[in-house]
């Protein structure tokens, strides 16, 4: 466990210390925790999220065909005729972000809606980076608020025999939806504080032309066929990638048909240009750490922390949770520890005499946003830092830290007021 923790501390302050070379510390954390023995060889394939890599690399082959044919460009002049300055421009694709992701896993929301941003970006001469930094943490804060919103909630679904309508109401009290939504409608607060300079009037843009509108009906059918995979369920072996097998599909029919129209592989060629091989090669390194240091017994060994230290309080213990799957998720994937607390917290509610449900959505608030506080925390964070490393853009902790932290927190003080509310005392 020691060798494991070692190393898994280093790799997090290489990462945070020399952000140009996150990739080569991911991957270097990887390769240290098969020399030292703490996983073994066979084991790093079946350890590697494929489903995520597989959605990543799908999406990121459909959006480089989506951008060529300049719908994104299109979409950004639409929003910037409905919004009176370049602020409200951020914070409505923030929120429209967010929306989506609360049915679409949050890395496809953020690939999607990423090369509108920079085209706003672009013809309002704006920075990018906080305006797809913001993108990125809305994202990721509705993956709480349904069923299907992200795999953390899917795991507690199943784990409390939840069903979609259960996160918005449930035993005659309001579900974890409303706590994330009235978290969202606080962060609209904080993206209007962060972008408040940015009042450049917007005058009537040009509607851009779009050479191709196949691709983009291709993105919108990925999003559907996203939405109905969260309740179908998959032959056995497949169901886990269901997901990143959707988006290859959907994305080698649009290369299939963009190479038969232009009648030669210049599109083949486009996307292997654009792929991003440096965002893959990292996650790819991050799950083999993450992997290994579950494999080590460091997250039972926090599970078992929380046991010791809140027992025989509701409030500390349901403080502690919350706030400490947030600083926990912020480091580790959240969803081996939310797999790893969900027993826990079964035995805690037990020995408390109480119902589980407010630990339960505390645990989801917490470990759900978490992710939000560093720019590696969450997949999502990785892909939109990808994204504006190939635009040409460094992107430095302390932009992601000047966006990430009151966004977040803001998002999980008021979720745990409002859980705490309506949940204390449930039976």
């Amino acid at each position: 466990m020691t060798i494991a923790l070692i190393i898994f501390i280093l790799m997090y302050a290489g990462m945070l210390i020399f952000s140009k070379w996150r990739v080569w510390f991911a991957l270097g954390a990887a390769a240290c925790m098969v020399i030292f023995g703490v996983i073994s060889p066979g084991a790093v394939p079946g350890n590697i999220n494929w489903n995520v890599i597989m959605m990543i690399a799908g999406t990121m082959g459909l959006v480089s065909l989506f951008t060529e044919t300049g719908m994104p460009s299109r979409l950004a002049d639409l929003i910037l005729r409905r919004v009176s300055n370049a602020c409200w421009a951020v914070i409505a694709l923030s929120v429209f972000s967010g929306l989506i992701s609360a049915f679409v896993d949050n890395v496809a929301t953020v690939l999607m809606l990423a090369p509108v941003g920079l085209e706003i970006c672009r013809k309002l001469k704006m920075n990018p980076v906080p305006v797809i930094i913001a993108i990125a943490v809305s994202s990721n804060l509705q993956g709480a608020a349904t069923l299907v919103g992200d795999t953390t909630s899917i795991l507690l679904g199943d784990y409390a025999g939840m069903t979609f309508l259960d996160f918005i109401w449930w035993k005659g009290r309001p579900g974890i939806f409303w706590a994330v939504e009235l978290g969202a409608a606080g962060t609209v607060v904080i993206l209007y504080y962060l972008f408040r300079h940015e009042t450049k009037p917007i005058g009537t843009q040009p509607l851009t032309p779009v050479s191709d509108y196949f691709p983009g009906y291709m993105m919108v059918a990925m999003v559907l066929l996203l939405i109905a995979a969260s309740f179908i369920q998959f032959p056995s072996g497949l169901d886990d990638l269901k997901n990143g097998l959707i988006c290859l599909a959907v994305f080698a029919v649009t290369l299939i048909r963009a190479c038969l129209k232009k009648k030669n592989a210049e599109p083949l060629k486009l996307v292997s240009r654009e792929m991003d091989y440096q965002t893959l090669a990292m996650l790819c390194g991050l799950f083999i750490v993450v992997a290994s240091i579950r494999e080590a017994g460091i997250i039972d060994a926090i599970a078992k922390w929380f046991s010791s230290i809140g027992e025989g309080n509701l409030f500390g213990l349901y403080t502690l949770i919350v706030f400490g799957s947030v600083i926990l998720s912020a480091f580790i994937d959240n969803i081996p520890y939310v797999a790893a607390m969900l027993p826990v917290i079964e035995v805690l509610s037990r020995n408390l005499g109480i119902a589980p449900y407010v630990l339960y959505f505390g645990l989801l608030t917490g470990a759900t946003l978490g992710g939000n506080i560093t720019p590696f925390g969450a997949s999502a964070n990785v892909a939109a830092i990808g994204i504006l490393r190939k635009d040409g853009h460094e992107v430095k902790n302390k932009d992601f830290f000047r966006i990430g932290i009151p966004f977040t927190l803001t998002a999980v003080i008021i979720g745990y007021l409002v859980i705490w509310v309506f949940w204390n005392g449930a039976t």
